[in-house]
C-alpha cells in the first residue's frame, strides 16, 4: 500500500496552469492583497505569535546570515522581485518604450516628478509638524504588481498605451527606488565583501557572454553574490537588479525567446507566488486599533507618508507629464487623453511593497514609528487604489461608449475616436 502524501506534486498540466496564472498581474496582485490581509489579521488577533514568527532566527551565523524570517523575506526573497524588475527594465531599455527617447521622455519625466513631489510633500508636512525627515523616501515608490493588477481588472476597454505608459513609469520608479536604497540606506561599507560581490557579478556577466548554460552554474553564483552583497552593507536587493540588467533581451536569428524572456518566464511565478506575498506577510502586520489609525492622521511623519502617496504621487506624475508635453518636444501618445494620465497618476500612488521596504530601512531605529508608517502606507495605498479605480472605471466606460458609437456609425476611423475620447 502506497503511503499518503500530504502535499503531492501536481501533475504537469496543473503545474503549467498554476505557473501561467502566477505570471498574470491580476493573480499576483490578489496574492499580495491576501498576504497583507493575513498579516493584519494575524498581527492583531495573535500579536505575540506574529512577533515570534517574524523574529525567528535561522541561517548560518558563520556567514553572517543568521537572520530573522522577516529579514529573509525583505533581504532575501524580495531580491527575486527586484531581479524580475531588473529584467523588465533591461527589456524596456533595449526593445521597449525606453529605447526611443521621444516615447520614453514623458513617462520617465512623470516617474521622476512622481518621486520628487511625494518626497517634497512628506518633507513639508513633517517639517510643519515638527516631525522627523527620515521617511522622506517612503511615499516615493510605486508597487508595479498592485498597480498593473488594478489596471488589468478595471480597464478591460482601455487602450494598450495606458499599460505601456504605466509599465514604463513603474520600471523607472523601481530603478530610482533601488538607487535610493543603495545610496541613502546603505550602512557601513565592508570593502572586501563588496569587492567579492562585484567579482561575482563580473563572473556572472562573463558567463552570460560566453553563453554558458545550466542553472547549476548560475544559481550558486547568484546566491554567493547575494550573500556577499548583504554582508557588504549595501542592500542585498541591489544584487537582484544588477543580475537582471545583465541578461540579453535582443533575439538572435532563429531564436524563439531571448535568455531574459526564458528566465523571467521561469522566475516570475516564484516572485509573484511566494517572494512578494511572503514579504507582505511579515511587513504588513501592524496594529489597526482605533487609536493606532487615529495616530496616522495625527503624527506628522505618518500624515506625510499618507499625503505623499495619495496627493504627491498624483500631482507629481500628472504634473510631470503635462510639463514635459508643454515645455519640451516630447508628445503624449496619441492613443492617450489627459484624463487617462490623471487616472494613471492616481494609480501610481499604490506604494505598498517597495514603500514598506523603504519604511523598514528609514525607521529601523524607531520600531513604533515604523509600524505607524506602515499603517500610513497601507491606508494611503488603499485610498490611491480606490481613487484610481473610480477614475479608471470612468475612462473605461467612456471608451466603451465611444467604441459602441463608432460601431453604430458603421465604423469610424481611429483618429476620430482618439479626437473624441477626451
Amino acid at each position: 500500500m502506497r503511503p499518503t502524501v500530504l502535499f503531492p506534486r501536481l501533475p504537469l498540466p496543473e503545474r503549467a496552469f498554476l505557473a501561467d496564472a502566477l505570471r498574470t498581474e491580476t493573480v499576483g496582485g490578489v496574492l499580495l492583497l491576501l498576504a497583507a490581509v493575513a498579516a493584519l489579521v494575524w498581527a492583531n488577533a495573535l500579536h505575540s505569535s506574529y512577533e515570534q514568527a517574524a523574529g525567528f532566527h535561522l541561517g548560518p551565523s558563520a556567514l553572517g546570515l543568521h537572520l530573522t524570517l522577516a529579514h529573509w523575506a525583505a533581504d532575501g526573497l524580495l531580491t527575486v522581485f527586484f531581479f524580475v524588475a531588473g529584467i523588465e527594465l533591461k527589456r524596456e531599455l533595449v526593445v521597449g518604450e525606453l529605447r526611443e527617447p521621444s516615447k520614453a521622455a514623458l513617462p520617465v519625466l512623470a516617474a521622476l516628478c512622481g518621486m520628487a513631489v511625494p518626497a517634497a510633500v512628506y518633507t513639508a508636512v513633517s517639517s510643519a509638524g515638527g516631525g522627523s525627515l527620515e521617511g522622506w523616501a517612503v511615499p516615493t515608490a510605486t508597487d508595479i504588481a498592485f498597480a498593473l493588477a488594478v489596471l488589468a481588472v478595471i480597464g478591460t476597454a482601455l487602450p494598450p498605451a495606458m499599460r505601456a505608459f504605466l509599465l514604463t513609469l513603474a520600471v523607472v520608479d523601481d530603478l530610482c527606488a533601488i538607487l535610493i536604497i543603495a545610496i541613502f540606506f546603505t550602512s557601513d561599507i565592508h570593502i572586501a565583501a563588496l569587492a567579492g560581490a562585484a567579482g561575482c557579478l563580473a563572473a556572472f556577466w562573463l558567463l552570460l557572454r560566453l553563453e554558458v548554460h545550466g542553472w547549476y552554474v548560475y544559481l550558486p553564483l547568484a546566491l554567493t553574490t547575494w550573500a556577499l552583497m548583504y554582508n557588504s552593507g549595501v542592500h542585498a536587493t541591489v544584487s537582484g537588479v544588477a543580475m537582471g540588467l545583465m541578461l540579453r533581451c535582443t533575439p538572435r536569428p532563429g531564436e524563439r525567446r531571448t535568455p531574459a524572456e526564458r528566465i523571467e518566464h521561469l522566475v516570475r511565478p516564484f516572485s509573484a507566488g511566494l517572494a512578494v506575498p511572503a514579504f507582505a506577510l511579515f511587513a504588513a502586520g501592524v496594529s489597526v486599533s482605533g487609536s493606532a489609525l487615529a495616530d496616522v492622521f495625527r503624527r506628522p511623519e505618518t500624515l506625510g507618508v499618507l499625503l505623499g502617496l495619495v496627493v504627491g504621487k498624483t500631482l507629481g506624475v500628472f504634473g510631470g507629464t503635462w510639463l514635459g508635453a508643454r515645455f519640451t518636444r516630447a508628445e503624449l501618445n496619441p492613443d492617450l487623453a489627459w484624463p487617462d494620465v490623471l487616472a494613471l497618476a492616481a494609480l501610481s500612488g499604490i506604494g505598498f511593497t517597495v514603500s514598506l521596504l523603504i519604511d523598514e530601512l528609514a525607521f529601523a531605529a524607531r520600531p513604533q514609528l515604523a509600524d505607524e508608517a506602515k499603517a500610513a502606507v497601507l491606508i494611503g495605498s488603499l485610498a490611491a487604489a480606490v481613487l484610481a479605480a473610480v477614475l479608471l472605471k470612468l475612462r473605461d466606460n467612456a471608451y466603451r461608449a465611444l467604441a459602441a458609437e463608432e460601431t453604430g456609425d458603421g465604423g469610424g476611423s481611429r483618429a476620430t475616436l482618439t479626437e473624441r475620447k477626451a
